[in-house]
């Protein structure tokens, strides 16, 4: 793909859902590169706005910054030539800055800025540490709100004066108050993304707020249900959400709410109940049981009959 602006990635992720791939790991737990490339071929067929490549799905935790951006160039050489590929930052702000430039060398769009790693921080030093990563790239960037990188409004306004490609704002927290503040002060400066773990649960409401999108676990392995659910959003049909809420997401968040980590596990094994198995997930996470996997086997199965 040519480059593009932070302005137009914008506008691009905007427009549809997005894609939070998996990343493959063999048995030993080492990258497997190829069947990753494989997958993102196959992702790449089902017209997604914007593909996280090695993001909080993709085990970003549990990467090497190596092995970042080993993905994050595996992606971007895969994808179809109009689909922005978006490569992850995190830790300490050094580190950030560094995954940043990695980033632009491997030709990837834009950058998902993740909190920094464990220590707790004020909103100054919050602001300090993202215009630092802004400064230190030309690619659009989007700051993701969590955990212990909690942003308020004001804070965000002041990045977005500050930070000319400061292009996006991704919520992890779900606090209804403080996403209505962000978007009723910075209105459409910036592009805003549903972040939380299994994001259809918060869809629709969130749809009232401005935030035009959201991050799909679930495209990993039921591509086509989950935008069957993303365009009944768009549609504000209530009916048809509910009614997937009610066959498909909300049992499957009962299945992963019954572990710490889950989140990323479950989409694993969807992986494993498709036939597209992208190995285990690394350690500190845990892979689902025997019995969550074939409770989870039967939800796919039906959904797959629709």
């Amino acid at each position: 793909m040519p480059h593009l602006s932070p302005s137009e990635v914008a506008r691009r992720l905007a427009s549809g859902l997005l894609s939070f791939p998996v990343t493959h790991f063999r048995q030993d737990l080492s990258l497997d590169e190829s069947a990753y490339r494989a997958n993102i071929r196959w992702l790449g067929g089902y017209g997604a706005a914007g593909l996280f490549a090695a993001g909080g799905t993709g085990e970003f935790f549990s990467l090497t910054p190596a092995e970042v951006e080993t993905m994050v160039t595996a992606a971007v050489e895969e994808v179809p030539r109009d689909l922005p590929v978006i490569a992850p930052a995190g830790y300490g702000t050094a580190t950030a800055v560094e995954m940043a430039r990695a980033a632009e060398r491997s030709g990837a769009h834009g950058l998902l800025l993740l909190p920094p790693y464990l220590t707790e921080a004020d909103q100054e030093g919050l602001a300090a540490h993202v215009r630092r990563v802004c400064a230190a790239t030309d690619l659009g960037v989007i700051v993701y709100s969590r955990a212990n990188a909690i942003f308020t409004d004001t804070t965000v306004a002041r990045l977005a004066e500050d930070c000319p490609n400061l292009i996006g704002f991704k919520d992890g927290v779900g606090d209804i108050e403080r996403m209505t503040r962000i978007y009723s002060r910075l209105g459409d400066r910036l592009t805003y993304i549903g972040g939380l773990p299994t994001a259809e649960t918060f869809a629709l409401p969130y749809l009232e707020m401005g935030v035009s999108t959201y991050s799909s676990a679930m495209f990993n392995f039921v591509p086509e249900f989950a935008l069957r659910f993303y365009e009944a959003v768009q549609r504000r049909d209530r009916n048809t959400v509910h009614r997937y809420l009610n066959e498909f997401v909300l049992p499957y968040c009962e299945i992963r709410d019954r572990r710490a980590g889950y989140a990323v596990s479950i989409v694993k094994a969807g992986m494993r109940a498709i036939g597209r198995p992208a190995g285990p997930v690394r350690t500190p996470l845990v892979d689902l049981d025997e019995t969550e996997q074939a409770m989870l086997d039967n939800l796919v199965q039906r959904i797959s009959k629709e």
